[in-house]
């Protein structure tokens, strides 16, 4: 089995340790069994969700009869990636197909906009920015809105605007990150990728 990486960073030692960043791992594989290479995929994600740091994954093939499986998925930081990568749960799942995949490339991408990948096409252009920061404005600011109304009712009026604010940023930022980008991303989806726009 031949495995490369591509894209701007090469592996998770490369990218900034304290961001969240996203795998997508293309395999060709030999096997034409879709349902023996799903319930593989499966038995990894079984495995994967219970480290920390895991965000979600996804498995896209392009169609019925292509040999490439497109995998993409997410953790919280360098860290989290590294301790998936290196244990041995990995690696025996990983045997369990080594005979049958006869390709991987792996592209790995951080931060925000990790979110915005296409894993079920070849490597598309992200989304131009401005599209990006449509969707993110999207969730922030109802978000910041209703933390702020309630944070009005619960913090004395002479708190210090320092504290005001980091009190609002605390439960907006995870919630944004776990829940309302992933939520939002897939719903903007077609208008994201429309047209694929570079930017």
């Amino acid at each position: 089995m031949n495995t490369r990486a591509t894209g701007a960073t090469s592996g998770p030692e490369n990218s900034p340790a304290d961001q969240p960043i996203t795998v997508q791992v293309t395999r060709r594989v030999r096997v034409h069994d879709a349902a023996a290479v799903d319930a593989w995929v499966s038995r990894g994600q079984a495995v994967m969700i219970d480290f920390p740091g895991y965000l979600g994954s996804g498995l896209v093939r392009s169609s019925r009869t292509s040999d490439t499986w497109r995998m993409l998925y997410r953790f919280a930081d360098r860290e989290s990636l590294q301790r998936w990568h290196d244990s041995a749960e990995r690696a025996a799942w990983i045997r369990e197909m080594a005979d049958a995949v006869a390709q991987e490339d792996f592209e790995h991408r951080t931060g925000i906009e990790g979110w915005f990948d296409a894993p079920e096409q070849a490597p598309l252009p992200s989304p131009p920015r401005w599209k990006q920061m449509v969707v993110i404005f999207t969730g922030f600011f109802p978000m910041s809105l209703l933390v702020n109304a309630v944070l009005a009712g619960v913090l004395p009026a002479d708190t210090p605007l320092v504290l005001r604010v980091l009190a609002a940023i605390i439960p907006v930022m995870p919630v944004m990150v776990y829940l309302v980008l992933p939520g939002l991303t897939r719903l903007f989806r077609p208008w994201l990728l429309a047209g694929n726009d570079r930017r």
